[in-house]
């Protein structure tokens, strides 16, 4: 058959404009929180963002190496760049998400880490990102949370040079190490004091998902939800509401009704329970130390409504390799069509033209 010259013409001209389109629409933003392998976990489990690369930025030498940088005499500081789609998560969540990683009051360095190496700050690439970044600062200097002024500095960037293979998602190649550092360094100590059941300044009501009385949750709950989210209990596998559930929407906590996941992030872990790569909202997850079981796990709450919902693990599929292991119990399930009626209406833009991570494909 003979395809006129003019439809392969127009053809491949829409095709360039389509991968175009998809190149252009991707925006980057640039964090330095101390050291660089405990700032890539929080963003690459964000819905929206598409890589994260540790690097050096800020000095003047060009393609420093990590000794010349940790020396403290190379001027560049460690930092991540972050590469997202704005249509799925905009840049004032990920300057929330920064911000709960830092200690924004420390000029000298980052917990353990000493010197100029290790500062914090926020390198903005437009005049949008300096904005936003100044009004986050500003908020949350005034918020009363520290006793102590916000330091970190709001500066343009220049150029980043990524730091070596070794460093880049150190998390999952030194599971182990990792996790010892960062508790050992006492920033994961200073994160849970800080802004545990505390939402981020200006984000919201955080009384919208506030925890009901306990008179109320044991007459609101099925006995097997109060034993699951209450007393840290674990319902049945492959007896329960969503372990197979493949419809598109999101899962909020059955107490507070606080976003917690996401179907396009859910996938089947051939364990019985709902699993998910990542969080739909980071915010809203707080992972503690779990020693029961003559083991140590991380037991994964819901902030607000401290509701106990499973278990993160570091055995899960890209592009995060965690798998978060959830009681359906802990969940209520929100389908796309239902989204607005329930007051979740802005989550409706992430499933335009989408299907389900995992579960659509199956």
């Amino acid at each position: 058959m003979h395809i006129p010259w003019s439809i392969l013409l127009l053809t491949v001209v829409l095709v360039l404009f389509s991968s175009h389109t998809a190149v252009t629409a991707q925006k980057q933003a640039i964090f330095a929180g101390g050291c660089f392998w405990c700032m890539e976990p929080p963003f690459e489990q964000m819905e929206g963002v598409i890589d994260v690369v540790a690097g050096y930025t800020g000095g003047k030498s060009e393609h420093p190496t990590y000794e010349q940088v940790s020396s403290g005499r190379s001027g560049h500081l460690e930092a991540v760049r972050v590469t997202y789609d704005p249509a799925r998560v905009r840049y004032e969540q990920l300057l929330q998400v920064f911000w709960r990683q830092i200690d924004p009051t420390d000029s000298g360095g980052q917990f353990a880490d000493r010197g100029s190496q290790y500062a914090t700050a926020i390198f903005y690439l437009d005049e949008e990102q300096k904005q936003q970044a100044m009004e986050s600062k500003e908020r949350l200097d005034s918020s009363g949370i520290f006793d102590r002024p916000v330091v970190t500095a709001i500066l343009p960037a220049g150029p980043f040079y990524p730091a070596e293979e070794y460093h880049q998602d150190y998390y999952r190649k030194n599971v182990l190490h990792y996790g010892l550092y960062k508790k050992g360094s006492g920033r994961a100590g200073f994160i849970e004091s800080t802004w545990k059941d505390r939402a981020f300044p200006g984000q919201g009501d955080e009384r919208a998902f506030a925890r009901p009385s306990e008179a109320e949750l044991r007459r609101r709950l099925t006995p097997l939800q109060y034993r699951v989210v209450r007393e840290e209990g674990t319902e049945p596998p492959f007896d329960n509401a969503y372990w197979n559930n493949r419809e598109a929407g999101i899962y909020v906590d059955v107490v507070s009704g606080e976003p917690l996941f996401s179907s396009l992030d859910k996938f089947d872990s051939g364990t019985g329970w709902p699993s998910f790569t990542r969080p739909l909202e980071l915010g809203n997850i707080v992972e503690k130390e779990d020693r029961r079981l003559f083991s140590v796990r991380t037991e994964v709450r819901s902030r607000q409504a401290d509701s106990h919902l499973g278990h993160v693990f570091d055995d899960g599929p890209p592009p995060t390799g965690l798998r978060y292991c959830i009681n359906s119990a802990a969940l209520r399930f929100i389908p796309v069509q239902d989204l607005e009626k329930e007051g979740y209406g802005r989550y409706r833009a992430l499933f335009t033209g989408r299907r389900s991570n995992r579960a659509a494909s199956e």
